[in-house]
Order: structure tokens, then C-alpha cells, then sequence
């Protein structure tokens, strides 16, 4: 029980720490510390747990019960302060009504009580907490230094840098919380506090835009926190196991006949269905792409390691309960709408937080079509997607944040000749971008996986994932092309970025290459057994497969360590611009003597993939398919 609690109840300290320390210098300090302790704790879990066995840790059902009830309540009242306060009307209702379920909840029927182990830890949670230690630690070590830059830019905001590093940590404690706690009760605290802290870090600039987009956050992720509290609600009124593993394994369960029957198909679809609000799955997708308001790290928190991934965290566990059910094609539909529209969607996109939003909203679809399918194929390659996911994002999200900061602009099109002007981030950014698409990197590892799984469910789901993917290889080979072009002179960029966020970067760079590379290690050491244990079997890639991956992996690292070998010796070679070249390699002369100068361009095609139009349509169709997934479980 002991790691549980000091994963649990470290960053809290740091956050109360943060809180009180005025001065940056301490401040970085501090965090830092914090960081390196945290991520060594995280990493220590699975040395000093391995073979990983499950352990359960009794929490006396009494005092967990009151103190849930009275601190659910107290969350209940700061927001409905909120709502009051800026006369956000809808979000006062909402904590009303999530106040009056908790009540309700634990004073009638006294949930929680019955609860024997309130936390427990396993393979899967020890994978995610590994996760959201050190992909979460090296985006805290990245914030001192990019926060500082901020504030120097934007002069006219106020600088509440301490309620953004106590938030920051709050936000891991909570994490934390989500993925020990077996109680569902105890599961539904944490999950309340990570939506209360997006909303504040979406927020943190405290421009009307900002507001906005906070609020839209907090509304979507109270809809799927009332639907958390109805789901508990259920379990107690009908004695219901309300113990996480208890409802997730398929013991005693017997099919989806006897689901219907001990009417527990109907919580787990209401606990899918707050997972899919919380993972921005459409029609809830506008708070995630609403969250770019925010200072880079808090995207990157919000889309790699943490808050996301709690949603689909929940999906992925309850994977066997759907298994085989209606509810649960329909909750798979949903994450393949997802995953293509947002896939296409993404193609119109110039802003490269925008594409990493949108890429974000499509992979996490994947995973949670793989949740709904619930097969033990499909469970592995969801876990596989979640590990390759929050590093390779959290790379390019804080690359982009540095990109942004140096050039005044996130705009792709803005980003050419990156290889010449910030050569060492440049780099980076193509580990990354390779690492959501390219072979044998793991994202597409991943999604070979999930298709092998939708092939032996049912073939045509397939097709959301060929198209899909077909759309992601357009947009990211067209940033990719950006970086790589070079259509005048540039001046180097990359002096002034701090240690501390070359350390991040670099770190991150560096575990996307070695997860590619030790993937089958991580797959056998970590996922199998879990699959294992849950399902009984397993299937993965063979070993020529291996092989051959292992190769290509070994090639196509060579580019960027050549890159570092000889040093930053780009050479750039005169265009043939179909006419002669005057003054320099950038400029020609046309056909009637007129001097002209090269430009390019990539194609947004946004008539064909507007965000409006797919949206809307995304939208409809989730909407449709969530509505159909309550009526079957009911």
C-alpha cells in the first residue's frame, strides 16, 4: 500500500509546496526535484513489483465513506461558487445535480461502505502510472523555463505562476489517485478534481477566450461526471459490485445475457460514456481542441499524459464487460467515427496545435474502439496506443511550444526551413512526427494491431481504420515536407532555449526511439501478462515481423544521428526554379524578364475536409450512436 500512497500523496505535497514559493529560481528548483523523484519512484514500480502481481490495500470502509462524502460535496460547492460567480448558470445546475447525487449516493445507500480494497495496484495501472510519472515529470521540467518566456511575451497577463505549478502536480496526484483506486467512489473524487484542474489550467490566462473555452471543458466533464455518479448510484441501489476489478473481470459475469440480467452492462455503458467525455470523443471533442487556448505545457499535459488518458484508461479496463454486447459495437462506432473524421479534419489544419489536437481526438477514437470491441487482440493493441501516444505527443506538443516562442508563430506553413534555423528541434520534430505514422515506429505498430483485431472481430470496421490512417499519413508528410524545405536564408533560432527544456525534449525524443525499439520487450515484460491474466491468451507479432522492424528502425535512425555526427552542416543546393536563378538560389527569372521569388505551399484542401462541415456531421452521428448505446443497456 505504500507506493500507492506516496504516488498518490507526493505531488500533492509538491503542490502545496509550489503554492508558497514566491521566488522562480526556488521555484524551478523544486520542481525539478520534484520531477526526478517522482518519475525514479514511478519507474522503481516495476522493479520492484515485477512480475507485477495484483496487490490489494484494505482502507477502512467507514472513514473512506464520510470523508468521500464530505469532500465530493466541497468540490460540488466551489464550482457551483464558480458557475454563481460568472453567472454561468448551466454549470451551477450541474453541480447541484452532481452535489445531490453524491448525497443521495452515500447517505442512502452508503457507497462505498461495502467496499473491502479502496486501492489496488496491477499491470496496467503500474503501465499507466509509469506513464504519467515520466512523460508528466518532463513536462513540468520543461514549464519553469517556457512559463518565465511566457510571461515576458504576453506582459499584460497577470503572473499567477504558482496556482499553475500547484495545478500542475495536483493534477498528477490526482492521476495518480484514478489509476490506484479500485473503490469506485474513491475513482469518481479523483476524476472530479482532474476536471476541476483543466479547467483551471485551460483558464490560466484569464482572457474572456480563455474563460470560454475553461467553461466548455468543465460542462462536457460534468456530463460525464453526472453519468459517473448515476452509474455508482445503480450499482448501490441494485448492491452492485462497486470495486473496480469486481466489475471489470469477466468472472461470474457469464455473457451479455447475464450482464442484462444483473442489469450491469447499463452502469458500465454510463462509466464508458463519462471515459468518452473525459477522452473528447465526438460529439464532446470541442473542449480538447478548446484547451489550445492554454500555455503549451498544459496542452501537452492534457493531450499525452494525464486527462485523456484517464478516459480511455476506464474504457480499456471495462474492455471485457463489452466484450461481445451491442452496447459495446456501438461505443467501438464511436471511436472509429472519431478516429476518421478528425483524421480528415485534420488535413485543413495550418495551426500545428490544431493538428495535434485533432490527432490526439483520432488516436484516442482508435483506443476507444478497441475498448468497445473488448477482445483480448484489441486490448493489447489499445495499450499499445496509449504508451506510444503520450510520449511521441508530448514531443511535438512541446516542440511546437519552443517553435512558437522562437518564431512568433505555430502556423505550419511558417516552418520552413526549420532544418536550417533551429536544426536541433527540427530533428526532434521529425522523431516525433515519424513516430505517429512512419514504420516501423509504434504508432504504426499499433494501428497494424488494431486492424489485426478488427479483422478477426468484424472486417468491415476495418475500413474506419484504413481511410483513417490513410488521412494521417497526408497531414503529417505534409508538416514533415515543411520542416525539410528551404526557400530562403535563414539565421539560426535555437540560442536562448533553456537547459531544462532541452533536457525535456531531448528525454522525449530519446524514449520514443527506445519504446519503438524495445517495444516487443515492454509488449512481453508488461501488456502480455495483463492480457494474459484477464483473457487467458494472447496473440502478438511474430518474430520475423520483429526483425524486420527492428531493421528498418536501425535506418531510419540513422538520419538524425548523422544529423548530430557531423554537426549542423546543412547544405542547401540551388533549385532548378525553371528559369534562371538571379541573386540568390531563392529568386528566378520567368519567361518576359520578370524577377520572381520561389514560394511554396501545401495543400488544406478545406472544401473537401472543413472543420465545420465533418464536425457537424461527427457530431450527429456520435450523438446518434451514444443514444443508442443507453437504450440497448437499458
Amino acid at each position: 500500500m505504500a507506493a500507492p500512497l506516496a504516488l498518490i500523496g507526493f505531488p500533492l505535497l509538491v503542490a502545496l509546496i509550489l503554492l508558497t514559493v514566491k521566488s522562480g529560481a526556488a521555484r524551478s528548483i523544486v520542481v525539478i526535484a520534484a520531477s526526478v523523484l517522482l518519475a525514479a519512484g514511478t519507474l522503481s514500480l516495476v522493479f520492484t513489483h515485477y512480475p507485477l502481481t495484483e496487490a490489494r490495500f484494505h482502507v477502512s470502509p467507514a472513514l473512506t465513506r464520510w470523508a468521500l462524502l464530505g469532500l465530493e460535496l466541497a468540490l460540488s460547492a466551489f464550482v457551483f461558487a464558480i458557475g454563481v460567480r460568472r453567472r454561468r448558470l448551466l454549470v451551477s445546475l450541474l453541480a447541484l445535480l452532481q452535489a445531490g447525487l453524491s448525497a443521495v449516493t452515500g447517505l442512502l445507500f452508503e457507497a462505498g461502505a461495502g467496499v473491502e480494497h479502496a486501492l489496488s495496484a496491477d499491470k496496467f495501472s503500474i503501465i499507466m502510472a509509469v506513464i504519467v510519472g515520466v512523460v508528466g515529470s518532463l513536462i513540468a521540467v520543461y514549464s519553469p523555463g517556457y512559463m518565465e518566456a511566457y510571461h515576458r511575451h504576453h506582459g499584460e497577463l497577470g503572473d499567477r505562476r504558482r496556482l499553475f505549478f500547484f495545478l500542475q502536480f495536483l493534477f498528477l496526484s490526482a492521476m495518480f489517485g484514478i489509476l490506484f483506486s479500485n473503490s469506485l467512489p474513491l475513482l469518481h473524487l479523483f476524476w472530479e478534481v482532474t476536471t476541476l484542474c483543466s479547467f483551471l489550467l485551460i483558464g490560466y490566462d484569464g482572457t474572456e477566450q480563455s474563460r470560454g473555452k475553461a467553461f466548455l471543458a468543465l460542462v462536457l466533464n460534468m456530463l460525464g461526471g453526472l453519468a459517473f455518479s448515476g452509474a455508482i448510484l445503480y450499482l448501490s441501489a441494485t448492491s452492485g459490485p462497486l470495486e473496480l476489478d469486481g466489475l471489470a473481470r469477466l468472472e461470474g459475469l457469464g455473457g451479455f445475457g447475464a450482464l442484462t440480467r444483473s442489469g450491469v452492462i447499463l452502469p458500465v455503458v454510463m462509466l464508458a460514456f463519462a471515459g468518452m467525455t473525459k477522452s473528447a470523443q465526438m460529439p464532446f471533442s470541442s473542449w480538447l481542441l478548446g484547451a489550445m487556448a492554454a500555455p503549451t505545457p498544459v496542452s501537452a499535459l492534457l493531450h499525452s499524459s494525464t486527462m485523456v488518458k484517464a478516459g480511455v484508461y476506464l474504457i480499456v479496463r471495462l474492455a471485457p464487460v463489452l466484450q461481445g454486447s451491442l452496447p459495446g459495437v456501438m461505443i467501438a462506432l464511436i471511436g472509429g467515427v472519431t478516429f476518421l473524421l478528425a483524421s480528415l479534419i485534420a488535413i485543413s489544419q495550418s495551426d500545428a496545435k490544431r493538428v495535434l489536437a485533432y490527432s490526439t481526438v483520432a488516436n484516442l477514437g482508435l483506443i476507444v474502439m478497441c475498448g468497445g470491441i473488448g477482445t483480448y487482440e484489441s486490448v493489447w493493441a489499445a495499450i499499445l496506443l496509449i504508451i506510444f501516444h503520450a510520449i511521441t505527443k508530448a514531443l511535438l506538443f512541446l516542440s511546437v511550444g519552443t517553435i512558437e516562442q522562437r518564431t512568433g508563430s505555430r502556423d505550419i506553413e511558417d516552418m520552413s526551413g526549420l532544418i536550417v534555423s533551429m536544426p536541433k528541434l527540427s530533428i526532434m520534430v521529425q522523431i516525433g512526427i515519424a513516430g505517429m505514422f512512419l514504420a516501423p515506429f509504434g504508432m504504426l505498430v499499433s494501428k497494424w494491431a488494431v486492424l489485426r483485431a478488427l479483422v478477426d472481430f468484424n472486417p468491415l470496421l476495418a475500413v474506419f481504420v484504413v481511410f483513417g490512417s490513410s488521412a494521417t499519413l497526408f497531414f503529417w508528410v505534409k508538416w514533415m515536407g515543411k520542416l525539410l524545405e528551404v526557400t530562403k536564408a535563414h539565421q539560426n533560432l535555437e540560442r536562448g532555449i533553456e537547459a531544462k527544456q532541452w533536457a525535456s525534449l531531448g528525454a522525449l525524443a530519446a524514449l520514443t526511439l527506445a519504446i519503438c525499439g524495445f517495444y516487443p520487450l515492454v509488449s512481453t515484460l508488461l501488456i502480455e501478462p495483463y492480457v494474459i491474466d484477464i483473457y487467458g491468451t494472447i496473440r502478438t507479432m511474430s518474430p520475423g515481423n520483429i526483425l524486420i522492424m527492428s531493421i528498418m528502425l536501425g535506418l531510419v535512425a540513422l538520419f538524425p544521428l548523422t544529423f548530430f555526427v557531423y554537426g549542423r552542416r546543412v547544405k542547401v543546393v540551388d533549385p532548378y526554379l525553371g528559369g534562371g536563378n538571379v541573386d540568390s538560389s531563392f529568386s528566378f527569372q520567368g519567361a518576359a524578364g520578370e524577377v520572381k521569388s520561389m514560394r511554396m505551399s501545401n495543400y488544406y484542401l478545406g472544401k473537401a475536409f472543413g472543420e465545420r462541415t465533418l464536425s457537424t456531421a461527427g457530431l450527429i452521428a456520435c450523438a446518434a450512436l451514444v443514444l443508442v448505446s443507453f437504450g440497448v443497456a437499458l
